[in-house]
């Protein structure tokens, strides 16, 4: 347990992954009766490390989850238990997705993706902008979907927790079929015009200067969609192809992420009228620029 300022407690679960940096990082909110964002994995060690966390005669109030992704989410349904305190989120895991975009994954055969948790139920459901408080803390909920569709982040004062959505040492995956390009730009501008001085993100370090971080991740989501329009160009069309020229230099076993947020792009262009899809005579998806 590290404690980074005087009612806000850091606990990071023990699941390091090239995914998840050193872990994914739990934050116990107050004093007294608190509240904890983002209880993590299903992982007993991790747990009784955030009871152990906390001080004598506290008991937490509220289970707050920014996503329903199992590293995020999957320790909500023990913790609840142990402490008797609801669980609070956006929605169950297909909540905030836009259906149109919804029927066109469908149409390309696209199940659910990887990690997240498909029975995810709150208790109780967060509107976008409702606030949530304890004795000595309150919340307002920012509906920032992009990297899934129920994504929250939580705003308090002059910080705010950021979830997935803008991390402390990676750019997020922008994933379909959870994942939606267009809605990722369109709340990264929402979340800096929040003004929050700090972000408390899911993984990785606080960071110190939101909106230069929050610009230079749009800045990066544009340079790779310019990659892409170029590769098309080129002449590459199929989705390895593409993912071999636009992310020549990631590391083999960050690809399979690459190739996802590649893809996200694309549904993105295509809806925005830039490129169009295509079908080769073996029924295999090829992109081409639209004319």
């Amino acid at each position: 347990m590290v404690r980074l300022e005087p009612d806000l407690r850091l606990v990071r679960a023990p699941n390091p992954s090239p995914m998840t940096e050193r872990g994914t990082n739990s934050y116990v909110l107050g004093c007294g009766a608190v509240a904890v964002i983002d209880p993590g994995p299903d992982d007993a060690r991790h747990l009784e490390a955030l009871l152990a966390a906390l001080e004598p005669g506290e008991r937490v109030s509220h289970i707050l989850v920014t996503h329903s992704h199992l590293d995020h989410c999957g320790l909500a349904p023990a913790l609840a238990r142990r402490t008797g305190a609801p669980v609070l989120a956006f929605g169950p895991s297909a909540a905030g997705r836009d259906p149109d975009l919804r029927a066109r994954h469908a149409a390309a055969g696209l199940g659910e993706g990887a990690g997240i948790d498909p029975d995810f139920a709150p208790d109780a459901c967060i509107a976008d902008g409702a606030r949530i408080s304890g004795a000595d803390w309150e919340l307002r909920a920012l509906w920032t979907p992009g990297h899934m569709g129920n994504h929250l982040c939580f705003i308090a004062g002059g910080r705010a927790f950021s979830g997935d959505h803008v991390m402390g040492w990676s750019s997020s995956v922008v994933a379909p079929p959870e994942g939606d390009m267009g809605a990722y730009l369109d709340s990264l501008t929402r979340l800096r015009d929040a003004g929050a001085a700090r972000l408390y993100p899911g993984h990785g370090a606080p960071v110190e200067d939101p909106p230069a971080r929050i610009d230079a991740l749009i800045r990066h989501r544009r340079a790779r969609a310019r990659q892409l329009l170029d590769a098309l160009a080129g002449g590459a069309s199929d989705l390895d192809a593409l993912t071999r020229a636009v992310y020549a230099d990631t590391p083999p076993p960050l690809l399979g992420a690459a190739r996802r947020n590649l893809l996200a792009h694309l549904f993105d262009l295509e809806a925005r009228g830039v490129v169009r899809t295509d079908h080769a005579a073996d029924g295999t998806r090829c992109y081409s620029l639209a004319r």
